[in-house]
C-alpha cells in the first residue's frame, strides 16, 4: 500500500487549522465607543495566521460589538444621539429598572446591534477597511469591566 494515499472516505490534501482563544478586558469610561482594534489586530498577528477567521463575542447584555468608522469621531457621536433618542432612558413604560433607567435601555441596544463579529484574517491582518475600527459600545453611563473573547482559526 502506498503511504501517500489517504485513507478510504477521507479528503485529499486536508490542511488542519489550527484554533486560539484569548479574552480581552475593557475597562469602559461609560457611555460611548471603545476602541480595540489595536488589541485584536495585535492578537491576530501573535497567532501566526495567514489565512482565517476572527470571531469576537462579547459577554455581556448591556453592550455591544461594532465595526465602525474609526477616522470622524462625529459619526460615533450621532450614533450615541441617535439611540439616545430611539430608546431613551428612564421610558415610563419599562418595567426593568432595578439596575438603573439606563439599564433596559442597554439590553434593548446591545439586542439591536448584537454582540458577536466575524472578521476574514487575510495575510497574516484583520481585513478591515481603511476606516474601520473595532469597538465595544457601551450603553450604561457608568464605567464597566467588559471581557470579549477572541476566537481565531485559519492556516
Amino acid at each position: 500500500m502506498d503511504s501517500q494515499l489517504s485513507p478510504p472516505g477521507s479528503p485529499k490534501n486536508v490542511v488542519a487549522m489550527t484554533p486560539h482563544q484569548t479574552e480581552l478586558r475593557v475597562q469602559t469610561r461609560g457611555r460611548g465607543f471603545h476602541e480595540i482594534t489595536r488589541e485584536v489586530a495585535t492578537w491576530v498577528r501573535g497567532t501566526g495566521i495567514e489565512t482565517g477567521l476572527c470571531t469576537l463575542f462579547l459577554r455581556h447584555t448591556s453592550a455591544s460589538l461594532v465595526i465602525q468608522e474609526n477616522a470622524d469621531p462625529d459619526v460615533r457621536r450621532d450614533f450615541d444621539t441617535y439611540f439616545a433618542d430611539l430608546v431613551p432612558d428612564g421610558w415610563r413604560r419599562f418595567i426593568h429598572t432595578a439596575e438603573g433607567d439606563d439599564d433596559m435601555p442597554a439590553h434593548i441596544m446591545s439586542a439591536m446591534m448584537g454582540v458577536h463579529l466575524s472578521i476574514p484574517i487575510r495575510d497574516g491582518e484583520l481585513a478591515l477597511g481603511t476606516w474601520q475600527g473595532i469597538y465595544v459600545w457601551e450603553h450604561r453611563k457608568t464605567p464597566h469591566a467588559r471581557q470579549v473573547v477572541v476566537h481565531g482559526a485559519g492556516i
